[in-house]
């Protein structure tokens, strides 16, 4: 039997979970699904062009706690920081961890 892929104690990030929608003006609103306890772990950085000018991106491994229906409409925001979710993986196929590949929104 496997372990989670990082010890419990390191699920020390509080997350919240937001799923989007459409507004009534076309706008995409998102609303709080739920709080989560999760590892955020920086995988990697580098420079994009945005609108004729450079912006950083950093890649993120976040690991949470299995939740049924996770995916990429969902995003994780932790203060002011946003996370769009790129993939999710069930960790060992157990519904036990869910290891996130996200994308942290320029500020």
């Amino acid at each position: 039997m496997s372990g989670p892929p990082v010890p419990l104690g390191r699920l020390r990030h509080r997350l919240v979970l937001q799923s989007s929608s459409v507004g009534s003006g076309g706008d995409t609103v998102w609303t709080t699904v739920a709080t989560l306890w999760a590892a955020v772990v920086p995988t990697g950085a580098e420079e994009r062009e945005s609108a004729g000018r450079g912006a950083g991106v950093v890649t993120h491994r976040i690991t949470l706690r299995f939740r049924a229906g996770l995916s990429s409409a969902h995003r994780l925001v932790q203060g002011s920081r946003v996370f769009r979710i790129l993939a999710v993986q069930d960790h060992d196929e157990r519904h036990r961890y869910h290891l996130v590949l996200a994308e942290e929104e320029p500020a």
